[in-house]
């Protein structure tokens, strides 16, 4: 196309959107001019048949006095805003048995009281207990359009588990790609208006923490880890394998920090005392703060009930755990808003 060809064309659209303008408004999102025929893109957003009907008779009467090629109009609803994803934050171990679970519950429920709109998922396929911690075993997740919806649990937090998919006493036993199809299933769900997912991770560094890594990159990982010896070996196991996938460590818990007697009182240290402290030390990474081992933790546990939810001790141990990881996720998004500008 040749200079002055090219300047008819703009010419020739220029009158096409001036004789629309009185009918279509700003509707007319696009024309496209050809020797065979007129495309007009109009976005009818909001408007029933009835209406985009009328405004096509409107259109095309605008259009009759002028010599064009056959008319055609591709009508196209608004397309609400894309909801941004949810930013993960993973809750990770090197080791079974050191209260991860637990862990993620009462953080998810901590940063829902300190006013984050967060979700949570448990994406320990093979042993899921979410479902228990969070009051929410006898709900079942609904599906549209492929994705799945969340349940709701304590606070009304809304949470997915493998748990709430089988049978309680169900045994999964899927190969890896299986499990990882599930987590993406989990995490793929429609969160809604979720800001944050806290991710409850299998312990171990396997196949649903690879997939994570390669399809849902986690803004940051909170590794959990009792004060004796070989869980802290596990647990630089699992920070090596997020430092390895680019992933930074949050900080380091200390659960299971001590045991006091409901009894007398007296507080013994039954799992080591200070270890994950001094190893985050080490290892130059934040000591996010220790959970002592009580009664009232383990039997509110059971019950469904996470302490953080109420008063207290423990509450406000996870108050300021959730303190602490919010303010990492909110200087993320910080870092991220200053590379853009």
């Amino acid at each position: 196309m040749n200079d002055a060809q090219q300047g008819a064309g703009q010419g020739r659209e220029a009158a096409i959107r001036a004789a629309l303008a009185p009918v279509a408004g700003d509707r007319v999102e696009g024309v496209r001019l050809t020797e065979n025929a007129v495309t007009l893109v109009v976005e009818v957003g909001g408007l029933d048949d009835g209406a985009r009907a009328a405004l096509e008779d409107r259109m095309r009467a605008a259009l009759a006095g002028m010599d064009l090629p056959p008319l055609r109009i591709a009508m196209t609803a608004e397309r609400g805003p894309e909801k941004p994803k949810p930013r993960l934050i993973a809750v990770g171990s090197g080791k079974g048995g050191v209260g991860k679970s637990t862990v993620s519950a009462n953080l998810a429920v901590a940063m829902k009281r300190a006013g984050c709109r967060v979700g949570l998922v448990d994406a320990d396929i093979y042993g899921p207990s979410q479902p228990r911690l969070m009051h929410s075993e006898d709900k079942k997740p609904q599906a549209k359009d492929k994705q799945l919806i969340p349940v709701t649990g304590v606070l009304d937090i809304p949470m997915l588990s493998m748990g709430h998919l089988a049978t309680p006493d169900q045994a999964i036993a899927w190969r890896g790609p299986m499990a990882g199809n599930a987590l993406a299933q989990l995490i793929e769900a429609d969160w809604g208006d979720v800001t944050d997912l806290v991710i409850d991770l299998p312990p171990g560094t396997g196949d649903v923490q690879l997939t994570m890594i390669q399809k849902f990159k986690p803004i940051g990982a909170v590794i959990v880890s009792t004060p004796q010896d070989l869980a802290l070996m596990d647990a630089r196991r699992a920070i090596a394998f997020f430092d390895k996938a680019a992933v930074p460590t949050i900080g380091i818990v200390e659960n299971m920090a001590g045991f006091a007697c409901p009894h007398c009182g007296e507080v013994s240290d039954p799992f080591g005392a200070g270890g994950a402290e001094a190893a985050a030390r080490e290892l130059g990474r934040r000591f996010l703060g220790r959970i002592p081992l009580t009664m009232t933790l383990r039997e509110e546990s059971d019950a469904g009930t996470p302490p953080a939810a109420g008063s207290g001790e423990i509450s406000d141990l996870f108050a300021e755990l959730a303190g602490q990881v919010m303010a990492f996720a909110d200087s993320v998004n910080a870092d991220a808003d200053t590379a853009k500008a």
